[in-house]
């Protein structure tokens, strides 16, 4: 949710829209309407045993970024480099990924990476059109929507500048995870009585994204971590091929949600 109290929402339908938009699509946050919402989510770099939680602005928004950039493309290979407007030249690899990085304030932190290019199918065609995919992550709602444009903005100067032609494609994600300040404050303190001050950390802000971002545009929620580590000599992160938990964290996790959901009062 925006600094104006308005709610973001993609106009048009997402390919990955995230299982939450869709449940509150079909009313699950409707009759009865809950008081508030709490999730956790597994933590390979937490040790086993512990728990974490941040009041505010806790994971960003994650968008989708769709660049298409059409130039000339020649048969002749690199050997007519005056006769073309190679696409590899317009993009100019890093200086494209780097130089569309919208800035804002550090406090609200955001990045742009270019996670795929692709173009050509043989040694001796300069292609004629290169495709870009990549994410756009930031922590601020009405920043994240200020930077959209200037990344069309950006985009745009730097393709036409060198007489090629762009197709952007920005597919709006997940908004930011918020967690409501009072409920998180009660959340954590019920943690330290359940699990003892030692065991009840700070989680740390992430550029990571969660579909729990539409709940929290909602109604109050809490969203916070479990720890999983399995090895501290190794830490066998989420979303990787190695993904691996220890498997005395469930007791932890499932006794927690247990007692947060009968112990905290909205």
């Amino acid at each position: 949710m925006g600094r104006n109290g308005k709610t973001y929402f993609s106009t048009r339908r997402r390919k990955n829209p995230g299982g939450a938009s869709l449940l509150i699509k079909e009313g699950v946050l409707e009759n009865p309407k809950p008081d508030a919402i709490l999730g956790l989510h597994v933590h390979p770099g937490l040790a086993t045993g512990k728990v974490s939680f941040r009041a505010g602005k806790v994971m960003a928004s994650a968008d989708e970024l769709y660049f298409t950039i059409k130039g000339k493309g020649w048969p002749c290979g690199g050997s007519a480099v005056n006769y073309r407007s190679d696409p590899y030249r317009i993009t100019f690899g890093d200086r494209f990924a780097t130089g569309n990085q919208p800035q804002k304030n550090p406090l609200n932190p955001s990045v742009l990476s270019i996670t795929a290019f692709n173009a050509g199918t043989t040694t001796n065609v300069i292609p004629g059109e290169v495709k870009l995919m990549g994410t756009f992550r930031a922590m601020d709602e009405d920043w994240r929507f200020e930077a959209h444009e200037l990344i069309r903005t950006i985009s745009h100067n730097l393709v036409t500048a060198m007489g090629a032609e762009l197709d952007l494609n920005i597919d709006v994600g997940y908004p930011n995870v918020f967690n409501n300040e009072p409920l998180t404050v009660e959340a954590k303190q019920k943690a330290i009585r359940f699990l003892g001050n030692d065991q009840v950390e700070e989680t740390e802000i992430r550029m990571g994204a969660e579909d729990f971002g539409y709940y929290t545009q909602k109604i109050p929620g809490c969203f916070y971590r479990l720890g999983v580590m399995s090895d501290p000599g190794n830490i066998r992160n989420v979303h990787t091929p190695t993904f691996d938990i220890n498997e005395n964290a469930i007791e932890t996790g499932m006794g927690m949600m247990a007692w947060l959901a009968v112990s905290v009062e909205i």
